[in-house]
């Protein structure tokens, strides 16, 4: 089977995107943090904040390895700051026109929204690191792996947190902390399975 290569000129505008998704994903957190009124969906937004903090200094680590300057500019990094603004603004509109409640789940919508993308810029990047090598090979292999996990918390428990919020908000018994949580899940099938068990948990 012959070796996979990559477009290199592909992976850096990926890396300028992913610079882009932890910008944006500060102000996504900090914006829904101000929604937020579950104490314990608080405690973790605050978390994945501090991680997501820490993976613009990866990202920032890659661009030097690439020798990409971190602020660069592209087509498809200024799409990616617009989807960001636009969920920050939705915050926002929630806030200002809907009840605490309401403003809460829409916030946790908009995680979702972001962390997909960040999730999907990080498997790409994991792909590329398989076939990679060198110096970026090196840099991209230890990147995914510092972050990958984290990547997957993000995503699967806030969307465990979504689905019940949106449960709760229906008028039917909700798992507060979600299931996902309380399995600690790290992977789509561990969210899956934690899914499924949710009625016995209620």
């Amino acid at each position: 089977m012959p070796k996979s290569h990559y477009d290199s000129h592909q992976l850096d505008d990926l890396v300028l995107q992913m610079m882009e998704t932890e910008l944006g994903g500060e102000q996504v957190y900090r914006t829904a943090l101000t929604c937020v009124i579950n104490p314990d969906l608080k405690k973790e937004w605050e978390g994945y904040l501090e991680e997501t903090l820490a993976h613009q200094n990866v990202v920032r680590g890659i661009c030097d390895a690439l020798g990409l300057d971190p602020d660069a500019q592209s087509p498809t990094r200024a799409v990616v700051k617009h989807i960001g603004t636009s969920l920050v603004q939705a915050m926002q509109l929630a806030k200002k026109s809907g009840t605490p409640d309401a403003a809460q789940l829409v916030a946790c919508e908009c995680v979702v929204h972001a962390e997909t993308k960040d999730h999907a810029n990080w498997e790409l990047l994991g792909q590329v690191a398989k076939v990679a090598t060198g110096d970026v090979g090196h840099t991209l292999k230890v990147a995914h792996k510092a972050v990958e996990k984290d990547e997957d918390h993000h995503l699967y428990h806030t969307k465990g947190w979504c689905r019940e919020l949106a449960i709760q908000a229906l008028g039917m018994p909700a798992v507060l902390p979600p299931p996902e949580e309380v399995k600690k899940v790290e992977t789509a099938i561990g969210a899956s399975r934690a899914e499924q068990q949710r009625t016995a948990m209620l």
